[in-house]
């Protein structure tokens, strides 16, 4: 449940209610908006009663939050959340781009795709250096070789880095490249690796799983935020259909569903989405149509010699067409990129 504080309740008030709801054996979460405080109460709520609380001092309404999660919930934050990674807002007026190859192959390629993509109008680089694979025979990525490289683009560029952490003991190596970790779609529910995330001050950017729903989705953001990370970014991917045409189907229904629900930014990858190069500039256009905060596009020298995800890759030249297209369309919603 969240206790909405009264107006005149000050940052000390605010302070001692907070003491009393952890001497309760809770756990409190503080949502200043620009009119109201407002005190997430996390835990068995069946231990508690709502009197309990509204008769704590400067609380003018306490609120149950029936949905499983709390912290995600517009309920408890009404605003938006806009996430800063490395400068670039995520959450606001700016549709925030990303873009750069599936996975880090050498020096030469990913200071090629950074010049290209950051020339385009791109704000951040994306690039694996741990690679999931479906088989264990292909390219795994460099790891810490390819954050090395990673590191070394974003000195020559300017550009903020957006890299997966595929296991907990990995996160510490990580976050010293990146500027925004990418939790991909098959580590959604890795509970363990959720928690070790939410101990670091670092964004998150969470990919909704190939068969995940909206409430399981948001609970795996709840995790990161229940653990004291709130810079989070949703990222609709694709999810498993009959369709076969496609590699994934692009789920943008969920866009305006999150907008409803919660105050996290969610942005859009059509490249894993769609899992076809020709089908990446519509599906983007339609992405920012429907709201979306950003995309994540892959973008590749020479797509056809890619160790991975070249059939869904987009060429320097092809993504400076995305760029302008998609400025044109966010000009129309009052957007900018």
């Amino acid at each position: 449940m969240i206790l909405v504080m009264d107006k005149s309740a000050t940052e000390a008030d605010v302070k001692k209610v907070v003491s009393l709801i952890e001497e309760l054996g809770f756990q409190p979460h503080v949502s200043k908006g620009s009119e109201r405080t407002i005190i997430g109460v996390i835990g068995d709520e069946r231990k508690i009663k709502r009197d309990q609380l509204s008769l704590l001092p400067h609380v003018e309404n306490v609120i149950p939050i029936l949905r499983p999660y709390k912290l995600a919930s517009r309920d408890f934050k009404p605003e938006n959340t806009i996430v800063d990674v490395a400068g670039v807002k995520i959450g606001g007026k700016e549709i925030a781009v990303i873009a750069g190859p599936c996975s880090v192959e050498s020096e030469e390629q990913i200071f090629q795709t950074a010049h290209a993509v950051k020339a385009a109008g791109a704000k951040l680089l994306r690039g694996g250096a741990f690679k999931p694979r479906t088989s264990p025979y292909t390219f795994q990525g460099m790891e810490e070789e390819g954050l090395k490289l990673l590191a070394k683009t974003r000195e020559m560029t300017g550009l903020g880095i957006v890299t997966e952490v595929m296991d907990a003991a990995d996160v510490d190596m990580v976050k010293d490249y990146a500027d925004m970790i990418q939790v991909g779609a098959r580590n959604m529910q890795n509970t363990k690796l959720l928690k070790r995330l939410a101990q670091i001050k670092k964004p998150i950017l969470l990919k909704r799983n190939f068969s995940a729903t909206l409430s399981e989705f948001l609970m795996s953001a709840e995790y990161l935020l229940a653990g004291g990370n709130n810079q989070i970014v949703l990222c609709e991917r694709g999810i498993r259909t009959f369709v076969d045409y496609t590699r994934n189907t692009l789920d943008l229904n969920i866009i305006p569903a999150v907008k409803q629900l919660s105050h996290l930014p969610i942005i859009v990858d059509p490249s894993h989405g769609t899992g076809r190069y020709d089908f990446v500039l519509p599906m983007s256009r339609a992405a920012i149509a429907a709201g979306a905060d950003g995309l994540l596009i892959e973008v590749h020298p020479d797509p056809a010699q890619a160790f991975s995800d070249g059939e869904q890759s987009l060429t320097p030249s092809a993504f400076q067409i995305l760029m302008r297209e998609i400025k044109a369309l966010a000009g129309v919603m009052g957007r900018e990129v």
